[in-house]
């Protein structure tokens, strides 16, 4: 019987797992953890959204993305459902995003571990990965006490985010000793850092907004949804989903800077536009003073301190501003400037872009195409996606593609 060792519990480790076991291979889990699935849990605020109906290829990011319809396809994401659907796992669906009906991560992660169960699948606690060595047609595996021989081994390791769930980046060096190349692995799903010192002004406001990223002066992505302004700089899902390409921008010495438009349920888009819009709204409310004139508009405390980046006292009234006041003011609204000088670090990170070079592993099996018997899946390959279980429907296809090819 072939003997299949994965590294790492995680959501791709245990789907592994659970296919492989039931394609008839005798499967060791090793995790460093004294519980499986840890950072399952911490997934959507801990409801778990483990899936979106809206599935469309630019929700996903690799520097191969060439190769991206090899993996994100109608036949894989079919998978994934069935495999959750004969799990037991009823979902509730909003907006596309998938939740279990009960709203709680844990349950997602009950049904796998009952599936662990029930295969009778082993697994080794607290058991820290030193090395792997390839010994002529098998795999040993050193740990801190012990080593194991393998037949196969699936390197489900995770990336570097949340390291406090055990992700320290281990898999990667698995990949070099085995001459894979890593894509720079770097931080994804995380807020924007600056350097302004207003942001204490700022900090605790949440608005909806668009938000758009700018590299070398040209538009690169747009996202729209509520934004959160913090004494760091800027956070929310909307940042998040840009933050990925900025770190990689950033690493690359370009320059990136992102607009903010504070008032994106307006359909006037140019400075000229939003001041007549305010004309207009000064006619109808009569006898307001400039900050007053945006009650119901925009947050209080922002536009008092837009006012304040202006240089405009928040009393006067909107008729008494010059037009290039007005202008000014417009612009700060619908075209807030704001640089960011990095990005939230791992442990801020929900994920890492980067990885193991997708053109070295067979997209069909997730085994290695430089090492045969070696299998990756997971945030350790370079794959990932944005908010809204795009990074979990990564894990379980990976999943799903290694354990059940390891007995071919």
């Amino acid at each position: 019987m072939m003997k299949v060792f994965i590294i790492g519990g995680g959501a791709s480790g245990l789907v592994a797992a659970i296919t492989a076991k039931r394609s008839g291979a005798d499967v060791t889990i090793l995790e460093r953890n004294d519980k499986l699935g840890r950072k399952l849990l911490l997934t959507g605020n801990g409801r778990c959204n483990y899936y979106n109906s809206y599935q469309d290829l630019s929700c996903y990011h690799s520097s191969s993305s060439e190769l991206i319809p090899n993996f994100i396809n109608r036949n894989n994401l079919d998978m994934v459902l069935s495999f959750f659907d004969k799990l037991g796992l009823y979902p509730t669906i909003k907006d596309g995003y998938y939740y279990p009906v009960t709203n709680q991560a844990n349950s997602v992660l009950a049904v796998l571990l009952n599936e662990i169960e029930h295969l009778n699948i082993n697994v080794v606690y607290n058991c820290y990965v030193t090395n792997i060595k390839k010994n002529k047609d098998t795999f040993v595996i050193y740990t801190e006490d012990n080593k194991y021989i393998a037949d196969k081994v699936i390197i489900a390791t995770g990336s570097k985010s949340y390291s406090k769930t055990g992700s320290d980046g281990f898999g990667y060096s698995v990949a070099k000793d085995f001459k894979h190349t890593i894509i720079p692995v770097l931080p994804s799903l995380t807020f924007l850092k600056g350097n302004e010192n207003y942001y204490k002004d700022w900090n605790g406001i949440r608005s909806n907004a668009s938000v758009s990223l700018f590299e070398n002066d040209q538009k690169i992505k747009e996202e729209v949804g509520e934004i959160q302004l913090t004494s760091e700089g800027i956070s929310g899902i909307c940042v998040y989903n840009l933050s990925g390409i900025i770190a990689k921008a950033l690493n690359n010495n370009s320059n990136v800077h992102v607009r903010i438009n504070f008032v994106p349920f307006y359909e006037a888009c140019s400075i000229k536009d939003f001041v007549d819009l305010l004309d207009n709204r000064n006619k109808q409310l009569k006898g307001r003073n400039v900050s007053q004139l945006f009650d119901g508009l925009l947050n209080y405390k922002l536009i008092n301190l837009l006012l304040k980046l202006c240089k405009i006292d928040n009393k006067i009234h909107w008729e008494d501003l010059s037009n290039e006041q007005k202008c000014n003011l417009a612009d700060r609204i619908i075209n807030f400037k704001f640089i960011p000088t990095g990005v939230g670090d791992y442990d801020k990170a929900q994920v890492c872009s980067g990885g193991v070079a997708l053109s070295e592993i067979n997209l069909n099996t997730m085994e290695s195409l430089l090492m045969p018997g070696l299998f990756f899946t997971g945030e350790v390959i370079d794959l990932d996606g944005d908010c809204g279980g795009y990074n979990l429907t990564i894990a379980w296809i990976s999943g799903l593609m290694a354990g059940g090819h390891v007995n071919d």
